[in-house]
């Protein structure tokens, strides 16, 4: 008899799950300190845009009782026929722009002067974190009465001039305002990233005879990429909000030559009692800063290697 071998089966793992009820449970319990904020955020942002999202699909304007009803889509056609909304958003794409470029070409700069030793390091760093440290209103202030009044401002007494800045240069005015509070931002990103370079590759090029700006082209910028990312991508999420120092130093104008999307949206909300259409226009901007923060978000997660929680 001829008898057959049989390979033996191997007993496939079982994995071990937890039940369903008590994974569900342990989950809640964890979560659970987090609902009062969760609760809140819903309750003053999700709703108030809800909100909006309805009186955007209405005609409705306060100083003009009974006016209320429905229109449908008209105020978002309105919207983007109306050629200053369209400027309103071009200052705002030109703004942030210069403003996040400019500012961090400076910050990299101060960045790669405050990763060298020397006396007063110290000092010298607090003072130059310290224009971030103000408050947006009071930088807007400080900047319309000590450098930029044509009388007793700084600018003129420097250059020997008698121009008055923010009507003649409203918007570089802004944006001269705006560099100068945010450079100290894109200042710490980059020196984080310049100290957390390896010290022993910089000996290494070093040793082998590169000069400074080979090692800084081939070594330093190549290292700074992600943090460079970082603060372009931060910095374009708050510039893009601007409204304190456009409201403080220019007040939108001369006419609207230094008018950007939050600041004419206010004007329309506010002083134009228009709830419609600027509940249309506020509406536009949401939708067009989630899908400006949806790239962003993934290019992040990219830059830094972090796997999207699905």
């Amino acid at each position: 008899m001829t008898q057959t071998a049989t390979k033996p089966t191997a007993a496939l793992p079982v994995a071990t799950r937890k039940p369903i009820g008590k994974w569900s449970r342990e989950a809640w319990l964890r979560r659970a300190p987090l609902m009062p904020a969760l609760l809140f955020t819903i309750l003053v942002t999700q709703i108030p845009f809800l909100l909006t999202v309805f009186y955007s699909f209405q005609s409705w304007n306060l100083v003009r009782p009974g006016s209320r009803h429905f229109v449908g889509l008209r105020n978002y056609i309105d919207v983007f026929a109306d050629s200053q909304f369209r400027g309103a958003m071009f200052n705002t794409v030109l703004l942030t722009v210069v403003c996040v470029l400019v500012a961090m070409l400076l910050g990299l700069g101060l960045a790669l002067l405050l990763d060298r030793q020397f006396l007063g390091r110290g000092v010298v760093r607090t003072l130059l974190i310290t224009p971030f440290l103000i408050l947006p209103a009071a930088g807007a202030l400080l900047w319309k009465t000590t450098m930029f009044d044509p009388t007793y401002g700084l600018l003129n007494f420097a250059f020997g001039t008698k121009i008055d800045w923010l009507s003649q240069f409203p918007l570089a005015s802004v944006m001269a305002q705006v560099v100068w509070q945010w450079t100290p931002f894109m200042m710490l990103l980059i020196l984080a990233g310049l100290q957390a370079q390896s010290k022993e590759v910089l000996e290494a090029a070093a040793v082998d005879g590169a000069g400074r700006w080979r090692t800084f082209a081939s070594i330093t910028l190549p290292q700074l990429g992600r943090y460079l990312q970082l603060a372009v991508l931060l910095g374009a999420i708050y510039i893009v909000n601007s409204f304190d120092a456009i409201y403080l130093m220019t007040q939108g104008g001369p006419g609207t030559a230094s008018t950007n999307l939050p600041f004419y949206i206010y004007q329309r909300a506010f002083e134009g009692f228009d709830v419609g259409q600027s509940s249309a226009m506020g509406v536009i901007v949401v939708v067009l800063t989630l899908i400006v923060a949806t790239f962003a978000l993934r290019l992040m997660f990219r830059t830094f290697g972090v796997s999207e929680v699905r």
